[in-house]
Protein backbone atom coordinates (compact mmCIF):
# COMPACT_ATOMS: atom_id res chain seq x y z
CA UNK A 1 0.00 0.00 0.00
CA UNK A 2 1.24 3.39 -1.05
CA UNK A 3 1.83 5.93 1.75
CA UNK A 4 0.08 9.53 1.13
CA UNK A 5 1.99 12.52 -0.01
CA UNK A 6 1.62 14.32 3.21
CA UNK A 7 1.84 18.11 2.88
CA UNK A 8 4.99 19.91 4.77
CA UNK A 9 4.52 22.57 7.45
CA UNK A 10 4.38 24.87 4.23
CA UNK A 11 1.74 23.41 2.55
CA UNK A 12 -0.50 22.71 5.80
CA UNK A 13 -0.09 26.35 6.22
CA UNK A 14 -1.19 27.53 3.08
CA UNK A 15 -3.62 25.31 2.79
CA UNK A 16 -5.53 25.95 5.84
CA UNK A 17 -5.75 29.37 4.94
CA UNK A 18 -7.39 28.62 1.45
CA UNK A 19 -9.33 26.55 3.37
CA UNK A 20 -10.45 29.83 5.94
CA UNK A 21 -10.92 31.74 2.67
CA UNK A 22 -12.85 29.13 0.99
CA UNK A 23 -15.80 29.17 3.91
CA UNK A 24 -15.49 32.92 5.33
CA UNK A 25 -15.29 34.79 1.79
CA UNK A 26 -18.68 32.87 0.44
CA UNK A 27 -20.17 34.02 3.53
CA UNK A 28 -19.63 37.24 3.93
CA UNK A 29 -20.62 37.96 0.29
CA UNK A 30 -23.54 36.00 0.60
CA UNK A 31 -24.54 38.32 3.79
CA UNK A 32 -24.31 41.35 2.75
CA UNK A 33 -26.21 40.52 -0.76
CA UNK A 34 -28.46 39.08 1.92
CA UNK A 35 -28.83 42.20 3.71
CA UNK A 36 -28.82 44.63 0.65
CA UNK A 37 -31.03 43.08 -1.60
CA UNK A 38 -32.43 39.28 -0.70
CA UNK A 39 -30.13 37.76 -2.80
CA UNK A 40 -27.63 35.32 -2.53
CA UNK A 41 -24.19 35.72 -4.32
CA UNK A 42 -24.62 32.68 -7.13
CA UNK A 43 -28.10 34.38 -7.90
CA UNK A 44 -26.39 37.79 -8.23
CA UNK A 45 -23.65 35.69 -10.07
CA UNK A 46 -26.35 34.51 -12.17
CA UNK A 47 -28.13 37.68 -13.00
CA UNK A 48 -24.30 39.24 -13.84
CA UNK A 49 -23.51 36.00 -16.13
CA UNK A 50 -26.76 37.09 -18.00
CA UNK A 51 -26.05 40.74 -18.29
CA UNK A 52 -22.85 40.04 -20.07
CA UNK A 53 -24.46 37.76 -22.59
CA UNK A 54 -25.76 39.10 -26.05
CA UNK A 55 -29.46 40.02 -25.67
CA UNK A 56 -29.25 39.18 -22.05
CA UNK A 57 -29.62 35.40 -23.18
CA UNK A 58 -28.06 32.18 -22.81
CA UNK A 59 -28.58 28.59 -23.38
CA UNK A 60 -29.23 26.79 -19.65
CA UNK A 61 -26.04 25.27 -20.62
CA UNK A 62 -23.67 27.89 -21.54
CA UNK A 63 -25.45 29.73 -18.20
CA UNK A 64 -23.67 26.09 -16.30
CA UNK A 65 -20.76 26.80 -17.86
CA UNK A 66 -20.00 30.47 -17.18
CA UNK A 67 -21.59 30.24 -13.73
CA UNK A 68 -19.06 27.21 -13.08
CA UNK A 69 -22.24 25.64 -11.61
CA UNK A 70 -24.15 22.02 -12.15
CA UNK A 71 -26.78 21.76 -14.62
CA UNK A 72 -28.85 20.97 -11.37
CA UNK A 73 -27.60 24.35 -9.78
CA UNK A 74 -28.04 26.68 -12.52
CA UNK A 75 -31.79 25.54 -12.95
CA UNK A 76 -32.42 25.54 -8.95
CA UNK A 77 -31.02 29.05 -9.12
CA UNK A 78 -33.01 30.09 -12.19
CA UNK A 79 -36.54 28.73 -10.87
CA UNK A 80 -35.95 31.17 -8.13
CA UNK A 81 -34.75 34.43 -9.95
CA UNK A 82 -38.04 33.10 -12.30
CA UNK A 83 -40.02 33.34 -9.30
CA UNK A 84 -39.34 37.06 -8.71
CA UNK A 85 -39.55 37.76 -12.12
CA UNK A 86 -36.01 38.81 -12.73
CA UNK A 87 -35.08 35.71 -15.20
CA UNK A 88 -37.41 33.95 -17.46
CA UNK A 89 -36.72 30.82 -19.61
CA UNK A 90 -37.59 30.30 -23.19
CA UNK A 91 -37.74 27.05 -25.25
CA UNK A 92 -34.13 27.34 -27.37
CA UNK A 93 -35.32 27.98 -30.54
CA UNK A 94 -32.44 25.55 -32.42
CA UNK A 95 -33.85 22.29 -30.45
CA UNK A 96 -36.99 23.23 -28.77
CA UNK A 97 -35.69 20.60 -26.35
CA UNK A 98 -33.10 23.09 -24.22
CA UNK A 99 -33.87 26.55 -22.89
CA UNK A 100 -32.72 29.54 -22.78
CA UNK A 101 -32.07 31.89 -19.70
CA UNK A 102 -33.75 35.47 -20.10
CA UNK A 103 -32.32 38.41 -18.02
CA UNK A 104 -35.77 40.60 -17.75
CA UNK A 105 -35.58 44.28 -17.46
CA UNK A 106 -36.37 44.01 -13.95
CA UNK A 107 -33.83 41.06 -13.20
CA UNK A 108 -31.50 44.04 -14.79
CA UNK A 109 -32.69 46.73 -12.64
CA UNK A 110 -32.06 44.66 -10.14
CA UNK A 111 -28.72 43.99 -10.90
CA UNK A 112 -27.75 47.53 -11.39
CA UNK A 113 -29.27 48.48 -8.28
CA UNK A 114 -27.55 45.78 -5.85
CA UNK A 115 -23.96 46.00 -7.78
CA UNK A 116 -23.20 49.01 -5.93
CA UNK A 117 -22.82 47.45 -2.14
CA UNK A 118 -21.71 44.55 -3.78
CA UNK A 119 -18.39 45.80 -5.85
CA UNK A 120 -18.16 47.81 -2.57
CA UNK A 121 -17.91 44.70 -0.49
CA UNK A 122 -15.58 42.98 -2.77
CA UNK A 123 -12.91 46.03 -2.68
CA UNK A 124 -12.83 45.92 0.76
CA UNK A 125 -12.74 42.31 1.54
CA UNK A 126 -10.01 41.28 -1.61
CA UNK A 127 -8.95 44.01 -3.90
CA UNK A 128 -8.15 46.63 -1.82
CA UNK A 129 -6.60 44.08 1.10
CA UNK A 130 -3.95 42.78 -2.30
CA UNK A 131 -1.27 45.14 -3.99
CA UNK A 132 -1.63 45.24 -7.96
CA UNK A 133 1.33 42.45 -7.93
CA UNK A 134 -0.55 40.54 -5.36
CA UNK A 135 -3.57 40.88 -7.39
CA UNK A 136 -1.92 39.62 -10.69
CA UNK A 137 -0.37 36.64 -8.75
CA UNK A 138 -4.21 35.83 -7.37
CA UNK A 139 -5.26 35.64 -10.82
CA UNK A 140 -2.81 33.12 -11.87
CA UNK A 141 -2.97 31.44 -8.99
CA UNK A 142 -6.82 30.67 -9.09
CA UNK A 143 -5.95 30.19 -13.24
CA UNK A 144 -3.90 27.09 -12.14
CA UNK A 145 -6.14 25.38 -10.01
CA UNK A 146 -8.89 26.18 -12.00
CA UNK A 147 -7.66 24.48 -15.06
CA UNK A 148 -6.87 21.55 -12.54
CA UNK A 149 -10.33 21.50 -11.86
CA UNK A 150 -12.04 22.51 -15.15
CA UNK A 151 -9.66 21.28 -17.79
CA UNK A 152 -10.09 25.04 -18.99
CA UNK A 153 -10.71 28.42 -17.88
CA UNK A 154 -14.04 30.01 -17.18
CA UNK A 155 -15.61 31.30 -20.37
CA UNK A 156 -14.90 35.06 -20.74
CA UNK A 157 -18.04 37.31 -21.51
CA UNK A 158 -18.41 37.85 -25.01
CA UNK A 159 -20.31 41.10 -24.43
CA UNK A 160 -19.06 44.30 -22.29
CA UNK A 161 -20.86 44.13 -18.95
CA UNK A 162 -22.65 47.37 -17.71
CA UNK A 163 -20.51 49.00 -15.94
CA UNK A 164 -22.31 48.96 -12.47
CA UNK A 165 -22.02 44.84 -12.65
CA UNK A 166 -18.07 44.41 -13.02
CA UNK A 167 -17.72 42.10 -9.52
Amino acid sequence: MTQPRWLSDDQQRAWRKLAALMTLLPSALDAQLQHEAQLTHFGYWTLAMLSEAPDHRLRMSELAQRSSASQSRISHAVAKLEERGWVRRDPCPEDRRGFVAVLTDAGYAKLVETAPGHVDTVRHLVIDALSDAQLSELERVCDAVLDRLDGEPPAAPTAEPHPAVHA
